[in-house]
């Protein structure tokens, strides 16, 4: 099975279920016939830009983040991976330090990866505050930002 097809087929799940472990994803698509390793799962996750958001029925899911700017993703990683200098959190908030005069580049990225859990970006010349809705949700913006680069 090829690499598009078995992601396709990720998406659909995590769209159709609340899925919250990779060893539940693995479970599935074995059900399907798949035969995939934990660490296929993991980089496919990683591939499709797929986050946990607090979910209706379990306390987290993945799901898929989407860019408002379609095309615009390479851009915005590679954007985002060349100016930030340090990501840390306090309670609920973020704090994103970049270089000189690139916080709204780095804040547009954060905004147009749309996480449910952020409520809003600020930004300043080198500063960006992002406000979580809980302190759990601002460590996994903070772990998923901190994966980009």
């Amino acid at each position: 099975m090829s690499n598009k097809t078995r992601q396709q087929m990720l998406l659909d799940i995590v769209t159709l279920h609340e899925i919250d472990k990779q060893e539940d994803l693995v479970s599935i698509l074995h059900e399907y016939g798949i035969d995939v390793t934990q660490a296929t799962i993991s980089r496919d996750i990683k591939q499709l830009g797929l986050v946990k958001v607090a979910g209706s029925t379990k306390k987290y899911r993945y799901t898929q983040v989407q860019f408002r700017e379609k095309g615009l993703k390479n851009k915005y990683d590679n954007i985002f991976k060349e100016c930030v200098l340090g990501l840390q959190s306090a309670g609920n908030i973020l704090v994103i330090k970049t270089v000189s005069g690139a916080a709204n580049s780095a804040g547009a990225y954060i905004d147009n990866l749309m996480i449910p859990t952020i409520l809003g970006t600020i930004a300043g010349d080198d500063t960006i505050i992002c406000v979580a809705t809980t302190e759990k949700d601002a460590q996994d913006a903070l772990k998923m930002l901190k994966d980009t680069f």
